[in-house]
């Protein structure tokens, strides 16, 4: 955990920083939403302002990491913290009433109650509501620490009621590097970093089969959407359904199609970012130059509006079907 420590003052010091003064200066709030990329250290931060918070023996605004208390959030059983995960797709509204239930009970031992909820943004209406209301009117000491790689899909009223904390992305140069080195080819490192900042998730993906067939289907739907519509169509039910199945792998596949897309704007712009698919470079350039930067514009937004409909319960074969026929409504609009 130390060495996690110390890597997280140098990558995210801003963070780490401001969060230590807020300790130093009996400054804490009672609501903290840590927004930033997969990958940039969200837990973990968590984690250690948790420790920091429950510690015996701070040093420096830092905690011993030796102390009973230290040792227990290390080891996931301090009784004083609870830490809420997705039930499968969503954050329901009944995980929200047991976590405020247990956060209102007397606690197992004093001191301050923590709770932290993981992909935050994923918490469906009902659950958003339920904790808007525990947020308008916390009770006792507690502090809640949201983490969210979408902060503009959490709600405005829980973003006004926590204080901000925003996490730099990494070098993604740097990130490539480092997968190069544990032998990830050039084009599969573009692809994953852009998928996630952590470079032990990187190399699971990229050495991931499924992750690759995932990769093909996304540039193969490009090429049929480029053709004639009901090939698309046709490919979305034979070849896109089966691959993209989960709402999560869906959501994965949408964001390679939007990666596609901002490589045709890079190409057309004559960009010298890192394209996420640099071995299709002759695509990419042919499908950037047939189209215009309005259309390449609008077809990125119809994707990003599709990803925010994906966690809703409309059927995602027809979500996929509406996607291509609104990016080819919108090519037929010179």
């Amino acid at each position: 955990m130390e060495h996690s420590t110390e890597r997280l003052f140098k990558e995210q010091k801003v963070v780490m920083e401001r969060l230590c003064s807020s300790y130093g200066n009996n400054r804490i709030g009672h609501a903290y939403l840590l927004d930033g990329e997969r990958g940039v250290g969200k837990m973990e931060t968590a984690t250690f302002f948790s420790k920091l918070l429950l510690c015996e023996m701070p040093k420096s605004n830092v905690p011993c990491e030796t102390c009973h208390s230290c040792r227990r959030v290390s080891s996931g059983n301090h009784p004083n913290i609870k830490v809420i995960f997705p039930d499968g797709q969503d954050i329901k509204k009944d995980q929200m009433s047991d976590l405020i239930f247990e956060m209102m009970k007397k606690g197992y031992e004093s001191g301050r109650k923590i709770y932290i909820i993981s992909n935050a943004d994923r918490m469906n209406s009902a659950a958003a509501n339920t904790l808007l209301k525990f947020l308008e009117e916390p009770e006792g000491d507690v502090t809640a620490i949201l983490l969210t790689d979408a902060y503009q899909a959490m709600l405005p009223t829980i973003q006004s009621r926590c204080q901000r904390v925003s996490f730099l992305p990494p070098s993604r140069e740097i990130l490539m590097r480092k997968l190069e080195e544990q032998g990830v080819t050039a084009s599969m490192a573009a692809t994953v970093t852009m998928v996630t900042a952590n470079v032990e998730e990187a190399i699971v993906l990229a050495n991931d089969e499924q992750f690759a067939q995932r990769r093909k289907t996304v540039l193969k739907l490009i090429e049929a959407s480029d053709r004639q519509v009901q090939e698309a169509l046709l490919f979305i039910q034979t070849d896109w359904s089966p691959i993209f199945k989960e709402k999560e792998d869906a959501a994965m596949g949408l964001d390679l199609l939007l990666f596609a897309y901002r490589d045709m704007v890079a190409f057309k712009a004559e960009l010298q970012s890192a394209l996420t698919f640099p071995d299709q470079q002759e695509l990419i350039r042919n499908l950037s130059m047939k189209r215009t930067y309005s259309q390449l514009s609008s077809a990125m937004e119809t994707i990003m509006q599709a990803k925010r409909q994906l966690h809703g319960n409309m059927n995602r074969m027809l979500l996929m079907e509406q996607l291509v026929l609104s990016i080819q409504e919108g090519f037929l609009v010179v």
